[in-house]
């Protein structure tokens, strides 16, 4: 039986060493997310840090992605083991955990995500036991290792600590957030400050010597790309569903009063 969060395909392509690419939800309306699949992402990055999302807002993306070759990932509004555990009892395909600091806030989201004796979740599945169609020991064994831990280092203190993060048993992605640790240096999007580029670099280095994956949240042109490419990442969260739609929509407008000058 498939997985209720049809996480198979994003999991495969991790291991086979492809680049999976994903594009930011902040629209609450579920179409979003069908337009995602049906586009060809890999995932959605369903943004509960930022968006407008209630849990049963979440739940109708998650729930539309099922079935779909397009993996759900949930950004939590913070790393809460109470924000946390509705969330997970979604079912998504990865839960990305925001500001992440230290080892031991690398933890807390880690144990926040594992029932014990991995972790501390509180047991209370419904979609993840497919309503009772598998069996509670088949639901445990799947979850020591579903859904994806997602950690964000998006501060230049986690950067200082990327070592002992990275240390922590049970994460399955770091994912860079250049702006918000641009931000932390007081040099918000001056991504070619020699300071914030350091920083990027630091991590991009450390990662080529761990096991856990190497992310990035970012926007998309040809070079910022190349850029990260370079870098080794292996799974990209590129753009937001409202910054292509702008960029769509101005392109065709523009395009359209040019022709009657």
């Amino acid at each position: 039986m498939l997985s209720i969060n049809s996480g198979e395909r994003i999991r495969q392509k991790l291991s086979d060493g492809e680049i999976p690419i994903g594009i930011g939800v902040s629209f609450s309306d579920p179409a979003i997310s069908e337009l995602v699949a049906e586009a060809g992402y890999d995932f959605a990055w369903i943004d509960g840090e930022h968006g407008p999302f209630d849990l049963p807002a979440m739940l109708q993306h998650v729930m539309t992605l099922r079935g779909t070759d397009t993996a759900s990932f949930i950004r939590v509004r913070q790393n809460d083991i109470n924000v946390i555990k509705p969330v997970l009892d979604l079912a998504p395909t990865g839960i990305i955990v925001p500001q992440v600091q230290s080892a031991t806030e690398a933890e807390a989201a880690v144990k926040a995500c594992r029932y014990p004796p991995l972790g501390e979740r509180g047991f209370g599945p419904r979609r993840g036991m497919h309503y009772g169609a598998i069996t509670m020991a088949e639901y445990l064994e799947r979850s020591a290792s579903d859904p994806l831990i997602v950690i964000q280092v998006e501060h230049i203190q986690a950067v200082k600590k990327i070592d002992e993060i990275l240390a922590v048993p049970g994460i399955d992605i770091i994912c860079l957030g250049p702006n918000d640790l641009s931000g932390s240096l007081n040099k918000m999007g001056q991504f070619d400050d020699p300071e914030v580029a350091q920083a990027i670099d630091t991590v991009a280095d450390k990662m080529r010597d761990s096991d856990v994956l190497f992310g990035v949240s970012t926007f998309y042109t040809e070079e910022n790309f190349a850029y990260w490419i370079q870098r080794g990442v292996q799974w990209i969260n590129l753009n937001t569903d409202a910054s292509n739609l702008f960029s769509a929509s101005r392109q065709v407008l523009n395009a359209a009063r040019s022709s009657l000058t």
